[in-house]
C-alpha cells in the first residue's frame, strides 16, 4: 500500500532542497521568491498601483536599456519581449503592459554580476505601451515603445 502522506512529504522536501540549491548557486534569493510586495504588484490593475506596489517613485528614462518589441503584434497572445539593460549594477528588469488587465507581466531578479537581458513572450489585450523597468543600483529606470494589437491575447 502506498503511503500518501510520505510521498507529498518527499515532494515538498524535494522542492525545498532544490530552492535551497538555486539559493545557494545565487540563482535565487530566497526573501524574494516569496516577497509579498511582488505579488501585489502582479495583481494592480493599473499603473500606479503596480508602480506603488514596486516602490517605484519616478523612474527616468534611460538611453542605456534596450526594448525590442514589434511595432504590429497580429497575435496578442504571443509577443516578443526583449530588454536589455548595459546600466551597472541592475538588480532588475520588470516588464509592465499599460492596458492589460494586470499590468506587471513579468519580473526578473539578477543576482550581482550577471548579464541583465531577458527575451520573452506576453500577453496583450489591446495596442499598448510595454514598459520595461529596470532597478540598478537602488533606482528605477524606464525605456517603453508601443505595439499594435490587432487581435487580444488576454480577457478583461
Amino acid at each position: 500500500m502506498i503511503n500518501l502522506e510520505r510521498r507529498k512529504a518527499l515532494k515538498a522536501g524535494g522542492g525545498l532542497g532544490l530552492l535551497g540549491i538555486f539559493a545557494a548557486i545565487g540563482l535565487v534569493h530566497p526573501g524574494r521568491v516569496w516577497a509579498a510586495g511582488e505579488k501585489s504588484a502582479f495583481d494592480a490593475k493599473s499603473m500606479d498601483e503596480a508602480l506603488d506596489a514596486l516602490g517605484v517613485v519616478l523612474p527616468e528614462s534611460n538611453v542605456a536599456i534596450r526594448l525590442t518589441v514589434p511595432e504590429i503584434a497580429e497575435n496578442g497572445a504571443v509577443v516578443p519581449v526583449t530588454v536589455d539593460s548595459s546600466l551597472a549594477k541592475t538588480e532588475q528588469i520588470h516588464i509592465l503592459v499599460e492596458k492589460n488587465p494586470n499590468v506587471l507581466a513579468a519580473n526578473f531578479v539578477f543576482p550581482e554580476g550577471t548579464e541583465s537581458f531577458v527575451t520573452t513572450r506576453v500577453k496583450m489585450k489591446e495596442t499598448s505601451k510595454v514598459i520595461a523597468l529596470v532597478k540598478a543600483d537602488g533606482k528605477f529606470y524606464r525605456v517603453d515603445k508601443e505595439v499594435k494589437v490587432t487581435a487580444g491575447g488576454c480577457g478583461g
